[in-house]
């Protein structure tokens, strides 16, 4: 081996991909350590990291070449060492020139002067912090004047950023394509449209509000059902080139706040709205008229009060079927949808702002391929029936979905292109149902444990390919 050239031994650990035997490998020669090392793009390390400042400019001289790092310290306990600190940080920013991707994870000992070092990185273009307890909007800000080509932006669990002169900044230079938030408290909704021209070349942009206990519950306020958002010309920013937007827990009642960009995305491809309060089927026609390209979208949606007089109040999801009317004229390459209805009662089908009809309307008009439905109580084995003349259909998962029976599975066994069916606490779907799948042979058939409360047995000779089977006990 050590006769061999360094170009041909290079080209061979190319081929290996497994961090183990890369390892392993390193260990047999002075040459092979050499080239593996210089070879690494990419590492992660956690509890294992030395935190000495001469043992961290070993390790950056060990991979001088890196271009992506992971320091995770997630399950980390005092017994297990110190932590990468900010004079560690400082290391990194120093002696890994080629840094493109960082991911700092339950960094607890880095604050805002060792994130200041980053400045320095100037090829940094991702930057990912995860539960970063100590991390301040000014050690951002550092981030955003210094890391000049830096266009992919996350912030997890960030408790003590709250100010966003960062954001302001990150805006006016126009250069993220991707900005993701989640569960940092002391940033709201409305503190985005501060972000301006950014949002010209913003391609994938998330925001999760820290969660509240009764987020799930009705609130108190009676909303406006009548109430549009996009009559409102307050904000006067281009998203045109936005993708992916996914909006979590927020309120947008009365102000408008993040609520406008349904009606600004053209080139949106994918949405996920979780838990968004108070909006109406306005924003979704306005999402419509504007997003031909739409392909996938998911909705979480609980129980919330409208209202459009004083004297009648109901308490539903946010959307009707004009919603879905809308999809399905305007939104025709819709190819994922996923439904998911939190604290809706079999009993009151009128919780669920839309029906059986308007659903099969989107259905029938779209090429989906991909259908999620968790507690939706509007849709029976007649669905089923209409479900399994779908000419694109090859996934479906029902969970909860208890008005679908037996009669249900007879109808779906025969869907043209379905390959992939899961089914979760659907109590009324029992083994004489799962016995229909089982003539069809093109299914792959996953069943949750304890979904099936009268399932008593399967036969495996009824699939002929592989498959996932969870049996109750």
């Amino acid at each position: 081996m050590k006769d061999l050239p360094d170009a041909l031994v290079t080209e061979i650990l190319k081929r290996i991909t497994r961090t183990s035997d890369l390892n392993s490998l390193s260990l047999v020669s002075k040459q092979l350590y050499k080239i593996e090392g210089g070879q690494r793009a990419a590492i992660r390390v956690g509890s294992g990291l030395c935190t000495a400042t001469k043992a961290l400019t070993l390790f950056c001289a060990r991979f001088p070449n890196l271009r992506k790092v992971e320091v995770d310290y997630s399950g980390w306990i005092p017994g297990h060492g110190k932590q990468l600190d900010n004079k560690g940080l400082s290391v990194f920013s120093s002696h890994s020139s080629s840094l493109i991707d960082l991911t700092l994870s339950f960094c607890s000992c880095i604050d805002d002067s060792g994130l200041a070092c980053l400045a320095y990185c100037k090829t940094l273009v991702s930057l990912r912090l995860n539960s970063a307890p100590q991390v301040t909007s000014v050690g951002l800000f550092s981030v955003a004047v210094g890391c000049t080509s830096l266009s992919a932006l996350h912030l997890i669990d960030c408790e003590k950023i709250d100010s966003v002169e960062w954001l302001e900044y990150l805006g006016r230079d126009g250069s993220l394509e991707e900005l993701v938030v989640k569960n940092c408290q002391g940033i709201n909704h409305h503190d985005f449209l501060k972000f301006g021209s950014g949002w010209m070349k913003l391609q994938k942009f998330e925001f999760e509000r820290k969660r509240e206990r009764y987020d799930c519950l009705p609130g108190d306020v009676v909303y406006d059902s009548s109430y549009d958002a996009h009559n409102m010309d307050l904000y006067d920013f281009c998203c045109e080139s936005l993708k992916d937007l996914r909006l979590a827990h927020i309120k947008t009642w009365p102000e408008v706040g993040l609520r406008v960009l349904l009606g600004k995305c053209k080139a949106l491809e994918k949405l996920c709205l979780e838990y968004v309060h108070a909006l109406n089927d306005n924003d979704i026609i306005a999402l419509s008229r504007s997003c031909s390209n739409l392909k996938s979208i998911l909705l979480r949606l609980n129980l919330q009060r409208y209202s459009s007089d004083v004297s009648y109040c109901e308490t539903r999801t946010s959307f009707t079927d004009n919603s879905l009317y809308a999809l399905a004229l305007n939104c025709r390459m819709l190819q994922m949808v996923d439904l998911s209805f939190t604290g809706c009662s079999p009993d009151w089908p009128s919780e669920i702002g839309f029906t059986q009809q308007g659903f099969l309307v989107l259905i029938q008009s779209c090429p989906i391929r991909v259908l999620v439905l968790n507690n939706a109580n509007f849709f029976d084995d007649e669905g089923m029936k209409a479900l399994s003349s779908s000419p694109h259909l090859e996934t479906l998962e029902l969970i909860l979905c208890h008005a679908v029976t037996d009669a249900g599975m007879r109808f779906i066994a025969h869907t043209p292109c379905l390959r992939n069916l899961t089914l979760g606490v659907c109590h009324y779907i029992t083994d004489v149902g799962v016995a229909e799948l089982g003539r069809a042979h093109k299914l792959s058939l996953s069943i949750v444990v304890r979904s099936l409360r009268k399932l008593r047995r399967v036969l495996p000779s009824q699939f002929t390919t592989p498959r996932t089977l969870q049996m109750p006990l």
